[in-house]
C-alpha cells in the first residue's frame, strides 16, 4: 500500500445484502480494494457482507461503482448501502484484510448447491494436478452449499466439513485471497477430505476380479453399471438409483423393484452432444442444461427409439440433466453413455441421504451402493423445468434454486415476518423477511409420515438460518391439509407472543403467487385487478365445494369468483382421482339419462367398459351426495377425457398421467391442421350460484365438446386428432370466458381489467399454456405466467405469504397503526 496523506482519504461503510457468502464475494472485493490502493477490512456478519474503505475518493468512488459488475458467478446484489466515514478520530488501518465473520441474526441468504464450475473440471482432468479424479473438488464458485449446512454465517464449522481437518496445502489456499478456494467452506483434497467407496455385497459379479484390475471405485462402478446393475449413488443432495439407460432390461428391474410401473425417469448425460443424440435441444434449453443450477430439463424425443421406451413411457419428452458434481462427471466418463438417475427412494419417501439408511431401505432395489462420508444434513431434490414459449418454467424448485431469494413487489412492507406453510401436494413452505421471500425445497405430499418430517426439519432449519420469527401465520383455507393443522396448532400453542393466523383461499394463492413473481405492486386502494385464470387438479372453496377450473377477478387482498368451470361430481372421492373412468362416466351422465347414452353409443369400447362398472352405486352415491363431490376441476377433465380415448381408462400409476399422456399426443403440425375442427364449449349461466354483483356465475360447460368427442369416437378418429381438438376447444373456451367475464363486470371506466394471470397445475401443459396465452395477447391482454416459481402447488407458499401480508398491512392500516405491532394482542383469522 503506497503512502497516502490522511488527509487526502474518504472513508465509507457499505453494507452489501444479497447472495453474498460463500460465493467468493470477499475476495473479489479484497481484489478491488488492492487495485485501487484501499485501505480497510470487509468481513461476513449476519446481515450479509460489511466493507469499511478508505482512500482517495476518486479511487473509492471507482471501488464502489464496480462492485456490482465484478461479482462472482454465484453471487447476487440486492442491495449496496453506502454511508460516509469522517477521517477525524478513526483508525484506519495501514491495508485492507479480510477479517473473521461475525455472528448474530440473519438477514442474508443462503446459496443454493452449485454444478461443478469449468475449472474444477479442469483441475479433475488434469493427471499432474493433486485433485485428479478426486470427487469432492469444488471451490467459492460451485459445490455444495445447503445441502451440508447447519447454521449461519457459511463457515466451515457450520458445515458438515467441520469434520474434516484441512491439510497444510489446502488450509494454504484456504487463506490465500487470491486463491480460489479463499474460504471456500467444502474444500478439501485426497489428502484431508470425505472419501467414496463401493459396496457391493450383493452384486453377482466378482469383487476380486474387478479389484485386481487396479480400477479406481468409481471405475468398478461404471463397469457394474455397463453390466446391468442397479446402483446407489450418494450426491449433493441425497443418493440416485442409476443404471445404464441404453439397457432395457436393466430399467424394467428397476421399474419391477421399485414399484414405479409408469412414471418416467430422469436421465444424466455426459454433456450437451450426448443429450442432442437423443432429443432436441433449443438454444434456452441449452443454457439452462449448463446453467449452475443444473436442473432436470424436459426436452423433445429427436428419435423415439434410441432409449427403451421404458425410460418415459408414452411420452415424446424426455427429462435430461448434465453431471453437477466431480463424481457425476468422473462416472459418466468412464460410462460413454446415458444413465437413469431417479430419486433414491420406496414408496414415495423422500431420497435417502444417509449410508446406512439407504443400504437399509434400498437394499431391496441395488446391486451395489456407491457411498462418501461427507454428510447430507439437508436433503434437497433435483430441480426439473421446462422451456414453454420461449420461457423457463419451473416444475420443481429444489437444488440449485433453493433457497434463492426473490424480491418482494412494491408495496410490501419489509418489517415483517411472515411464515406461509405451503400446499398438502408439491409442498414447499416460504419465509417473507427484509422484503424477500424465501421459498423452500420442495419436498412432496404431506401425507406421507416421512416427507412431514423432512418438512418440519426443514421448517426449523430456516427459520435458524434466516433467524425468522414470524408474528404473522398463513395456511390454506383446506381444514384437513396437514400443513395447515400444523399452522393452526402453532399458533394455538404460542406462549411467548401471540401470532396471526390468516387462511387463505387455495386458488387466491396460485394467482397472487404468479402476482409476486411479476412484481406486481401492490397498492393500497386496491382498485387494480388480475383477472386470474386458474386450471389444476383440487382445491378448496370458499364455498366448502371443490374447485379446479376458476376464473377469478383479484388482487393480493381480494378475490372474487366471477367465471368457473362446469362443476362435476367425483364418484368415489379420491378415488375418482386415481381410476380417470369414474370421471369418465361422471362427464358423460350429465348429457342425458345413461339408458338413452347406452342406446346411442352401444357401439364404443368405451360404453362396453362403463357397462362392467358398478355404475347403479355411483349413481347412487351421486344422488344422494355421499362421497361424490362436485368438483369444477380441469385436472378431472382431462383424466375423463384421457379415459374416453383410452389412456389410463382403468388406473392412473402417478398424478397427472392421463394428462400428460394426453398432451404427448399432440403435435404441433396437428393443431395447425385440426385449428378448424376444435371442440365447442359453452358459457352457461348458473341460477344456483349468485355473484356479488346480483348476477349468475358463468361456467364453461363442456357438453358439446363431450357430443363431438363420442361422435369422433364413433367414427374411428384417431385418438391424436381427438387429444388436438380438445387442448383447442378448451383453450378457446377459455379466452371467450375472459371476454365473458370482462364485458360482465366492465366498469362505467371500461374494461375491469388489462392483466390476466396463468396459474394452477394444468399449466404445465406446454399445448394448453402456449395456445391460450398467445389468443389473450392476440385479444391485447398482458399476460401474467410462471418461470421461477411452479405454476402447481409448488408455489402456493408464496402466495399465501403476499396475500397474509397484504391482508394485515391492510388491517393496520385500518386501525390507524403506521406499523406492524412488536406484539399482536390478540391472535386474529382472516
Amino acid at each position: 500500500m503506497k503512502p497516502v496523506d490522511i488527509k487526502q482519504l474518504a472513508g465509507a461503510r457499505l453494507r452489501v445484502r444479497g447472495q453474498v457468502q460463500g460465493v467468493g464475494f470477499r475476495p473479489m472485493v479484497w481484489k478491488l480494494a488492492q487495485q485501487h490502493c484501499l485501505r480497510g477490512m470487509v468481513r461476513n456478519d449476519a446481515d450479509g457482507v460489511l466493507i469499511k474503505v478508505w482512500g482517495e475518493e476518486s479511487s473509492l468512488c471507482a471501488f464502489i461503482k464496480q462492485l456490482p459488475t465484478h461479482c462472482p458467478p454465484l453471487a447476487r446484489i440486492d442491495s449496496l448501502e453506502t454511508t460516509h466515514m469522517p477521517i477525524e478520530g478513526a483508525e484506519i488501518p495501514a491495508d485492507f484484510s479480510i477479517v473473521h465473520s461475525e455472528h448474530g441474526d440473519a438477514h442474508t441468504g443462503v446459496v443454493p448447491d452449485a454444478a461443478t464450475c469449468a475449472h474444477c473440471l479442469t483441475d479433475i482432468s488434469d493427471t499432474n494436478n493433486r485433485r485428479y479424479r478426486y470427487a469432492f473438488t469444488n471451490c467459492t464458485h460451485c459445490g455444495p452449499r445447503l445441502s451440508i449446512i447447519r447454521r449461519i454465517p457459511y463457515d466451515r464449522a457450520n458445515t458438515s466439513m467441520a469434520v474434516f481437518e484441512l491439510c497444510p496445502r489446502c488450509a494454504s489456499e484456504y487463506h490465500d485471497p487470491t486463491d480460489r478456494r479463499f474460504h471456500a467452506q467444502p474444500t478439501a483434497c485426497p489428502d484431508c477430505g470425505p472419501g467414496l467407496w463401493l459396496s457391493t455385497g450383493s452384486v453377482k459379479h466378482s469383487n476380486e476380479s474387478l479389484a485386481k484390475t487396479g480400477q479406481d471405485d468409481i471405475a468398478r462402478a461404471a463397469t457394474l453399471l455397463r453390466q446391468g446393475a442397479i446402483l446407489a449413488i450418494k450426491g449433493l443432495g441425497g443418493y440416485h438409483l442409476a443404471c445404464d439407460a441404453t439397457n432395457a432390461e436393466a430399467i424394467q428391474r428397476l421399474r419391477q423393484r421399485k414399484k414405479r410401473p409408469a412414471k418416467p425417469f430422469a436421465l444424466m448425460a455426459t454433456n450437451l452432444a450426448m443429450i442432442e443424440n437423443y432429443c432436441y435441444v433449443s438454444t434456452s434449453e441449452a443454457e439452462l442444461l449448463q446453467s449452475t443450477a443444473a436442473p432436470v430439463v424436459l426436452l423433445k424425443m429427436r428419435h423415439t427409439d434410441r432409449l427403451p421406451q421404458a425410460i418415459a413411457p408414452a411420452q415424446h419428452n424426455l427429462g435430461f440433466m448434465l453431471p453437477y458434481s466431480p463424481l457425476h462427471h468422473l462416472l459418466l466418463r468412464e460410462m460413454a453413455r446415458p444413465l437413469v438417475m431417479t430419486s433414491g427412494n420406496i414408496g414415495g419417501n423422500p431420497q435417502c441421504i444417509d449410508n446406512d439408511q439407504a443400504e437399509r431401505e434400498l437394499a431391496g432395489i441395488a446391486d451395489g451402493f456407491l457411498h462418501h462420508n461427507r454428510d447430507i444434513l439437508n436433503r434437497v431434490d433435483d430441480s426439473v423445468a421446462r422451456v414453454i414459449d420461449g420461457r423457463m418454467r419451473m416444475l420443481r424448485r429444489a437444488r440449485g434454486y433453493a433457497p434463492a431469494s426473490l424480491p418482494l413487489p412494491q408495496g410490501f412492507a419489509h418489517n415483517v415476518e411472515v411464515l406461509a406453510f405451503g400446499a398438502e401436494l408439491k409442498n414447499t413452505f416460504c419465509l417473507l423477511k427484509d422484503g424477500q421471500a424465501v421459498l423452500s425445497q420442495h419436498m412432496g405430499g404431506l401425507e406421507n409420515a416421512a416427507t412431514l418430517c423432512d418438512y418440519e426439519h426443514n421448517l426449523a432449519l430456516y427459520q435458524q438460518l434466516f433467524s425468522h420469527r414470524p408474528l404473522l401465520l398463513a395456511v390454506d383455507a383446506h381444514p384437513e391439509y396437514l400443513s395447515g393443522k400444523l399452522g393452526r396448532q402453532r399458533a394455538e400453542e404460542a406462549e411467548e407472543q401471540a401470532l396471526t393466523l390468516i387462511e387463505v383461499q387455495h386458488h387466491h394463492a396460485h394467482i397472487a403467487s404468479c402476482l409476486a413473481e411479476n412484481n406486481w405492486p401492490l397498492q393500497q386502494d386496491d382498485n387494480r385487478q388480475v383477472l386470474g385464470v386458474c386450471l389444476d387438479g383440487l382445491g378448496y372453496g370458499d364455498d366448502g365445494d371443490l374447485w379446479g377450473g376458476e376464473f377469478l377477478l383479484t388482487n393480493y387482498r381480494h378475490c372474487q369468483r366471477v367465471g368457473s368451470l362446469q362443476a362435476v361430481a367425483m364418484p368415489g372421492g379420491a378415488q375418482a382421482m386415481r381410476q380417470p373412468w369414474r370421471n369418465t362416466w361422471a362427464q358423460l351422465r350429465q348429457l342425458a339419462p345413461w339408458v338413452q347414452l347406452q342406446g346411442q353409443y352401444h357401439d364404443l369400447p368405451l360404453m362396453r367398459f362403463l357397462a362392467d362398472k358398478p355404475l347403479d352405486t355411483l349413481d347412487s352415491m351421486v344422488h344422494k351426495g355421499v362421497n361424490a363431490p362436485l368438483a369444477s376441476s380441469c385436472g378431472r377433465l382431462f383424466d375423463a377425457v384421457a379415459a374416453a380415448v383410452g389412456i389410463c381408462r382403468e388406473q392412473a400409476q402417478y398424478e397427472g398421467q392421463a394428462a400428460i399422456e394426453l398432451e404427448a399426443l399432440v403435435t404441433t403440425e396437428l393443431l395447425a391442421q385440426q385449428h378448424a375442427h376444435a371442440y365447442p364449449f359453452a358459457i352457461i349461466a348458473d341460477q344456483k350460484h349468485i355473484m356479488a354483483n346480483s348476477q349468475p356465475l358463468p361456467r364453461l360447460h363442456s357438453n358439446k365438446m363431450w357430443r363431438a368427442l363420442l361422435s369422433d369416437l364413433q367414427q374411428d378418429t384417431d385418438i391424436a386428432v381427438i387429444a388436438a381438438r380438445f387442448h383447442l376447444g378448451l383453450s378457446v373456451g377459455i379466452v371467450d370466458m375472459v371476454e365473458h367475464i370482462n364485458r360482465l363486470t366492465a366498469t362505467g371506466n371500461g374494461a375491469a381489467f388489462q392483466e390476466v394471470a396463468l396459474s394452477g397445475g394444468v399449466f404445465q401443459n406446454r399445448v394448453l399454456f402456449e395456445q391460450v396465452s398467445r389468443q389473450l395477447e392476440a385479444a391485447g391482454y398482458h399476460v401474467l405466467s410462471h418461470s421461477q416459481v411452479p405454476t402447481n402447488d409448488g408455489g402456493i407458499s408464496l402466495g399465501q405469504a403476499v396475500i397474509a401480508l397484504a391482508k394485515q398491512m391492510q388491517a393496520n392500516s385500518n386501525s390507524q397503526r403506521a406499523s406492524f405491532p412488536d406484539r399482536p394482542e390478540k391472535r386474529i383469522c382472516v
